[in-house]
């Protein structure tokens, strides 16, 4: 067997000549029912050398012995189609020119053509079709099989039954699709039936003995996984679930990528359309910066940047470790591109102004911010050094440097914040917006609610406190928040940022605000457990500057559409910046003299809507917000209060 693969093109390529000749005699023995005159036994043997020559070369041509067999495919049906076309085609013009079609019956010319793609075809059909179906060598038995049934008979469906049943090694029984297309309903896919809708999930599980449901839809919503799992959940099948188009970034489907369904895939929307051409129009080609590129979003966004072959990307951030972490993947996966780590901080002046000389950036995504709200609280000397005066360094050297674009990540904190990780981001928002009035740069912000699994967040918190047997701690039964998921927020960005004119603050559309105690109670579900039953709940309280209630909009901001559906601008007043600039002078000199009082003066200074929060035992009552569609506007603030 090693032997065959080692000369499996000269194997080929004798089989194919076999073939070629082996059409011809056919198409005559055909043409004289089987019965060859024996004057044409001499033109055949004339015929066959020029047969063999033309066809075997076109065959060559269009790289028809390349090829593995197994793997035959459309795209391969059709490349045989061209080369025999061309190879008949030619050899009826060489059969015109020489015999002028006086020897040579023309059904024979017809029919060789015909059965020769026939046989060539169907051999390599053949051979795969064998491999799928048969192959009792490899056949696992039925008792270690685990049946499975496949929720979406789509491409990326039909996909994902064509790889189970190349890989046998994973012992899988498929027993056919569920689909909610009507005019799919009872028809036959890849050779299974599509058995019924999603809505019927329970009841297929049920009848036909169900292992396991794979959820291959990766445009579904959180809404219809939610709807899948809980039929799932409802007969006790386990499930898994193909990931979103956010995360099959690169629009490839395998097997490989199946995994358990998570906290994300529940609580995602629909799927985000990016103007991909937009966002490589801006930086294809580009020197791009990312600050903070060892966090969750800055790595991210390291992440989605490369996908549009930029010319080099800087790699901005403090931590080492997370530094080379996302250095060694990025050089893995795209090795070609040049990748420069920086270890910096943002606070130094001198460090940075160096980078931007030395590296020359056009594009920056600022990332890079202290976000933990109760510690800042106690530490908000710090957040003024790293979310107000890192931003204006940066912001800065990006204006006299001449940087195209500045991105800035910020968050919903910013909006009337009642701490000081909010209020710090809002006047990072502020200077960045007034130093686009007096620069060539373009500086964009984006805005944006809390996302799913990253650094710190309250998922992989409550996680870790499921795995040790509970409780899982919540501060308030009342509290909610936007989500995002990571790949959502920053593929956002990177839109936003190829809309941005300069001045923007860029809001994302988050859903609807989710209640903590849902994603608690659906996390313990998901670990299968039942909420207060295995695993309890407690509740702590509101930590330092926490909210009941987030939003998105200041006071006086109105909205403005955008041609993404999933984003809009914020229209907001700009400061004076040599106003303002003084003001974030004073802030910094207080909080590098540690002066806290100072720091808490200055914050209200700049910011007026800066309300400390009291840090009492809060009620369940308080303004809710959440984004409602009104008209052109995609969204616009509600505010109302919960009694």
């Amino acid at each position: 067997m090693d032997r065959f693969f080692r000369h499996r093109q000269a194997v080929t390529f004798i089989l194919t000549a076999a073939i070629i000749v082996g059409s011809l005699l056919l198409s005559f023995a055909v043409r004289y029912d089987f019965r060859i005159p024996a004057a044409q036994w001499p033109r055949i043997g004339e015929l066959i050398p020029a047969a063999l020559v033309i066809k075997l070369f076109f065959f060559w041509l269009f790289g028809a012995f390349r090829g593995w067999w197994r793997y035959v495919s459309m795209p391969d049906l059709l490349l045989l189609v061209k080369a025999n076309v061309f190879g008949s085609l030619f050899f009826v013009l060489y059969v015109v020119v020489v015999y002028r079609l006086e020897q040579v019956p023309r059904a024979v010319l017809v029919l060789d053509g015909i059965f020769c793609f026939l046989l060539i075809g169907g051999i390599r059909f053949m051979v795969r079709a064998v491999r799928e179906s048969y192959r009792p060598w490899r056949r696992v038995p039925a008792d270690k099989q685990r049946s499975v049934l496949v929720v979406g008979a789509g491409e990326a469906g039909q996909m994902i039954v064509r790889e189970i049943r190349q890989n046998p090694e994973l012992h899988y029984r498929l027993v056919g699709f569920v689909d909610d297309d009507p005019q799919k309903l009872n028809c036959r896919l890849q050779g299974l039936m599509v058995l019924g809708s999603s809505a019927s999930l329970a009841g297929l599980v049920k009848k036909y003995d169900v292992d396991e449901v794979i959820i291959a839809i990766p445009s579904a919503s959180g809404k219809q996984i939610r709807a899948m799992v809980d039929h799932c959940r409802e007969v006790k099948c386990s499930f898994k679930v193909l990931p979103g188009v956010g995360e099959l970034i690169d629009g490839r489907v395998s097997v490989q990528q199946i995994r358990r369904v998570n906290l994300e895939d529940l609580l995602g929307r629909e799927p985000i359309s990016l103007d991909t051409e937009h966002i490589r129009n801006y930086l294809e080609g580009k020197r791009v910066l990312v600050t903070g590129a060892g966090g969750s979003i800055g790595s991210e966004i390291c992440r989605q940047v490369a996908r549009f072959n930029p010319a080099r990307v800087i790699l901005f951030e403090n931590a080492e470790t997370p530094l080379f972490l996302i250095e060694q993947e990025l050089l893995q996966s795209y090795p070609d591109m040049p990748i420069v780590p920086v270890i910096g901080d943002v606070r130094n002046r001198s460090r940075v102004n160096v980078i931007f000389d030395q590296q020359m950036p056009q594009v920056v995504f600022h990332a890079a911010a202290y976000k933990h709200v109760p510690m800042m609280e106690h530490n908000s000397a710090e957040a003024v050094n790293n979310n107000v005066q890192g931003t204006r360094l940066l912001a800065d050297a990006s204006h006299k440097f001449g940087v195209e674009k500045f991105v800035m990540v910020s968050t919903d904190k910013a909006v009337r914040p009642t701490n000081v990780m909010g209020a710090t981001k809002r006047i990072a928002e502020l200077y960045v917006q007034a130093l686009n009035q007096h620069s060539k740069t373009q500086f964009v912000t984006t805005r944006f609610g809390n996302v799913l699994g990253s650094n710190g967040s309250v998922i992989p918190t409550f996680s870790q406190q499921i795995e040790q047997g509970g409780p899982v701690t919540v501060t308030h039964p009342e509290v909610t928040r936007f989500f995002m998921t990571i790949p959502e927020a920053t593929q956002l960005v990177l839109q936003a940022g190829s809309m941005g004119q300069g001045g923007e603050i860029y809001l994302f559309d988050m859903g609807e605000p989710i209640k903590i105690q849902s994603l608690a109670e659906e996390l313990i579900r998901l670990s299968g457990l039942q909420p207060h039953v295995d695993i309890a709940i407690a509740y702590t309280g509101l930590r330092p500057g926490e909210k009941l209630y987030e939003e998105l909009l200041l006071d006086g901001e109105g909205v403005l559409p955008t041609r993404n559906s999933k984003i809009c601008i914020a229209q907001s007043v700009t400061p004076d910046l040599a106003a303002l600039a003084a003001q974030v002078d004073s802030l910094v000199a207080c909080a590098k003299k540690l002066d806290g009082q100072g720091v808490a003066f200055g914050l209200r200074s700049i910011v007026p809507e800066y309300r400390p929060a009291s840090h009492k035992k809060v009620r369940s009552h308080g303004p809710e917000v959440k984004l409602v569609k009104s008209g052109t506007q995609k969204f616009i603030p509600e505010v109302r209060t919960v009694h």
